[in-house]
């Protein structure tokens, strides 16, 4: 039986995202960001879509790899100025009812103490339709302006990072029982102490002694989100993730992700097919083929070589100020981004992509495909990507807000409804139920269902 398919959005609390330049477009209303408006809207549009959530990207830095300093990004807009992704949750949350949260945090300049609090919170706020995309930074420029000289090495931060899950499932998980909280008003007790528990972790990189502050929130672990394709970043993903994104030029590079996820995360003892890969995208689409290609056109007019490889610089760690236009890419070894370079290496061994050809194909949409025609041209092409590369969905980029989403929702979602191929209505529950069917909390063989606390 084929696959439903599942849409995620793929925003980011700033003037421009996955699309360098096209904030200049003139139907373009990225600016609004700052506007509340412009995300409660964004939210109904995308439920009205039955999308799964809105995925809200984040960095803690600024783009400042490309020519040595931070100019670029400022000049072009990449990805700065930029706002808190968190803060949107409950705006967005009171406009919708079923659309779930993906939001990004940075682990690794964040206590995990102080950042359990705020996921738990806005898991009760809104009724259980929080997640976590689980992301160890890459930007240099972040780690400085935290008090650190750089970020640590790559392998590193993936260590740290797997303490801070222990400590963050600790907390979430094991600190208050299910019926620590009795509420009765006539005897005078909202907890009983004896059910809530300090978690007592004394590791390498944390110390964290105390209880959680927050009572036991619908899902309790966040639905767990994570986007590393390195070696180490699979690891880590075979071990936590529920949910991960993937992102490449090729079909070929994408089932190449997919099928090395699946198979760390059966080797870690969990089933494969219980995790949803969504694949990064960009639709451009039309009432008819014409219409669409006409748009992209269009689109690409509006693409900064400039402004792409900034994003493309800040990505990989390497400075593409200092290469020709015409010089070939080939796979660099870095600390930043290791997957950036890889998959346009990988993507076709005959081919070797120029500076200006990456530069061009991030320009609109980042690193994933941008599929373009009407809405039966692009749903024969979703089902092509999901057929040929064992995917769950896409991650959709957008080129110009809110259009790009718009014409999703109102010529592409219909059509896969059509072929029986998306659904037409939410369940009810959380959104781990929403998506596993297997209620709010994290399965009992997850690690996070299985970690100790001292007695």
């Amino acid at each position: 039986m084929a696959k439903t398919i599942r849409f995620n959005a793929f925003q980011m609390n700033t003037l421009g995202h996955q699309s360098p330049g096209l904030w200049t477009h003139p139907r373009d209303n990225s600016h609004r960001y700052t506007d509340p408006q412009h995300w409660t809207e964004l939210a109904r549009l995308l439920e009205a879509g039955r999308f799964d959530a809105i995925f809200l990207a984040d960095v803690l830095g600024v783009y400042d790899v490309y020519q040595g300093g931070l100019d670029a990004a400022l000049h072009h807009g990449v990805q700065v100025p930029l706002n808190d992704p968190l803060a949107l949750v409950p705006l967005m949350a009171q406009a919708t009812s079923h659309l779930g949260f993906g939001v990004t945090c940075a682990l690794t300049y964040e206590h995990p103490y102080s950042f359990a609090r705020r996921l738990s919170t806005l898991d009760h706020l809104t009724g259980g339709r929080i997640g976590w995309n689980i992301v160890t930074g890459y930007l240099d420029s972040a780690a400085r302006n935290l008090g650190l000289e750089r970020q640590l090495g790559h392998d590193e931060r993936y260590d740290l990072a797997d303490e801070y899950l222990d400590v963050v499932y600790k907390l979430w998980e094991k600190s208050w029982d299910d019926d620590a909280v009795v509420n009765d008003k006539a005897a005078g007790v909202y907890a009983d102490p004896v059910r809530v528990h300090p978690i007592k972790h004394a590791g390498r990189y944390y110390k964290v002694p105390g209880i959680h502050l927050c009572e036991p929130s619908p899902q309790r672990t966040p639905l767990l989100y994570q986007a590393g394709t390195s070696p180490r970043g699979t690891a880590f993903a075979a071990r936590h993730a529920e949910c991960t994104f993937v992102s490449g030029p090729s079909k070929a590079v994408v089932k190449r992700y997919a099928d090395a996820l699946r198979a760390a995360v059966r080797a870690d003892g969990r089933d494969g097919e219980q995790l949803l890969i969504y694949a990064q995208a960009l639709i451009v689409t039309g009432a008819t083929g014409a219409q669409a290609q006409a748009k992209y056109e269009e689109y690409r007019r509006h693409v900064d070589i400039e402004a792409a490889l900034t994003l493309l610089s800040g990505w990989t760690g390497v400075d593409f100020s200092r290469f020709p236009l015409d010089a070939t890419i080939d796979y660099i070894d870095s600390d930043a981004g290791r997957s950036a370079l890889a998959s346009f290496s990988q993507a076709d061994p005959n081919r070797k992509w120029t500076v200006r050809e990456a530069a061009e194909f991030i320009g609109i949409g980042g690193r994933g495909p941008v599929l373009v025609g009407d809405a039966a041209q692009v749903a024969d092409q979703l089902e092509a990507w999901m057929d040929d590369t064992g995917i769950d969905g896409f991650n959709l980029a957008f080129a110009v807000a809110h259009e790009s989403m718009r014409d999703v929702v109102e010529h592409i979602v219909p059509e896969l409804q059509r072929r029986g191929r998306y659904r037409r209505d939410y369940e009810d529950g959380a959104l781990r139920h929403k998506l596993f069917g297997q209620g709010a909390r994290l399965p009992e063989r997850h690690p996070g269902r299985r970690v100790r606390i001292a007695d």
